[in-house]
């Protein structure tokens, strides 16, 4: 094996630490959304959309700050 090709095995290694962080975050947040909106459903199909919603609460939170931006 080259010199080259040992960078750039090395650089794909530290891409994937970097994300696997990033997953991290999302998780917890998935899981603290899902207990939030879950918890204030009052019906079965209010339970399900509320997962629902933990699923895209990225989207939903960026869309938002963008709103109250003016962007």
């Amino acid at each position: 094996m080259n010199e080259e090709n040992q960078k750039d095995c090395c650089r794909k290694e530290r891409n994937h630490q970097a994300t696997a962080s990033g997953g991290a975050v999302y998780g917890f947040g998935f899981i603290g959304a899902a207990i939030y909106f879950i918890s204030q459903a009052t019906t079965f199909w209010l339970g399900v959309l509320g997962f629902l919603k933990a699923i895209v609460w990225p989207a939903i939170l960026v869309f938002e700050a963008l709103r109250a931006l003016g962007a």
